[in-house]
């Protein structure tokens, strides 16, 4: 029987945690993150089920001496101290991935959106207005979709955009040529040729410094008049200020914004539905410095809800219970240190500490 404890539930999670795990293991549940104030509570424990507000750092790993393994219901894992874990023989397994379809759909949602002005119909018709002077339209067949990013979610955004008869062209120095000619799309070989040409330029990118405010004054300058931008990647992909201006001018026809640049403190999209998260920022502060933005009737801002599917978070909570159930067996999932802990014991794959 193994000691299983979980930190940071909804309470939706329970049951299928319960179903799955409780048969010939002990269940411990403890509500919110797992601190100094509660870690005793598991001392004994040998797996754990966190969420990225549940700090192990080497302190609260040595208080935990029977710990075989981490489970993490995230993609990121900077709030483990791998090298500690690593070190004591610990298996960290993570969700490589849940929402790729999830948040493409919402990118088409928001071009969808601004092309066939949904929001301005919706609005006018709401007051009983049935008049259609001002909200003529456009199509997207046979428009240009440049995209910046082509990894996951790009892809699957790349085929909902082919299904409308879109152009594609991608920007992606390590999108995969056989995947490219699969979809039918375009690789550019500079993004200046990809802003020359987009009708629609959506953003799929990791913030790094180097892509930090890719979207700027230099490069919203060489965009087409009236081009529409989406972003459902990160907010600081976008300088704000010169969206605002190239905005105010004509020179860009709309945007649809699922993140915004101040959501910096945001590592992973589970997270907004935590309600750590909402007592660990200002949302007022958030919305307040997009007010500007939102004057424009031809921007949509969505709250980061382009994750918030009940089959991706029902994904993350699938693949977490199998990385489990896949350790007490002895075939562990989604080891993200599972090659430096193969290494250090010598042999190939991680050590089978979890079977019984």
């Amino acid at each position: 029987m193994a000691n299983v404890a979980f930190f940071e539930l909804e309470g939706w999670e329970k049951g299928p945690i319960k179903s799955r795990l409780e048969k010939g293991n002990k269940l411990t549940f403890v509500n919110g993150p797992l601190d100094d104030g509660n870690l005793a509570q598991v001392k004994d424990v040998e797996v754990l089920g966190v969420f990225i507000y549940s700090k192990l750092d080497a302190k609260r790993l040595a208080k935990l001496p029977k710990l075989k393994m981490v489970a993490t219901f995230s993609t990121g894992f900077d709030h483990i101290d791998m090298a500690e874990c690593t070190r004591r023989g610990i298996v960290v397994a993570n969700v490589p991935t849940y929402g790729s379809h999830t948040v493409a759909e919402h990118t088409m949602a928001l071009i969808l959106a601004l092309a066939k002005k949904v929001i301005l119909c919706a609005e006018r018709t709401r007051t009983g207005d049935f008049s259609i002077e001002g909200l003529r339209t456009f199509d997207l067949a046979d428009k240009h979709l440049g995209m910046i990013g082509f990894g996951r979610i790009g892809s699957q955004a790349a085929r909902m955009a082919r299904a409308l008869s879109m152009k594609v062209m991608v920007y992606d120095p390590y999108a995969d040529d056989n995947l490219l000619d699969l979809l039918r799309c375009t690789r550019a070989n500079t993004l200046d040729e990809l802003l020359r040409v987009s009708d629609v330029i959506t953003l799929h990118t990791p913030l790094t410094p180097q892509t930090r405010h890719i979207v700027n004054k230099d490069t919203l300058a060489k965009m087409k008049k009236g081009v529409i931008i989406i972003n459902t990647a990160r907010g600081g992909l976008i300088d704000t200020e010169a969206l605002v201006e190239a905005l105010d001018s004509g020179h860009v026809g709309g945007a649809g914004l699922d993140v915004l640049e101040e959501e910096t403190v945001i590592k992973e999209e589970r997270q907004l539905a935590s309600p750590q998260f909402a007592s660990s920022v200002n949302m007022q502060v958030l919305v307040a410095n997009h007010r500007l933005l939102n004057k424009h009737m031809n921007v949509i801002i969505t709250p980061h809800n382009a994750f918030n599917s009940h089959e991706a978070l029902k994904r993350i909570l699938d693949t977490s219970l199998d990385n489990i159930g896949g350790f007490l067996t002895g075939k562990p999932a989604n080891a993200v240190n599972g090659k430096d802990l193969a290494a250090k014991s010598g042999k190939s794959g991680v050590a089978k500490k979890g079977k019984k």
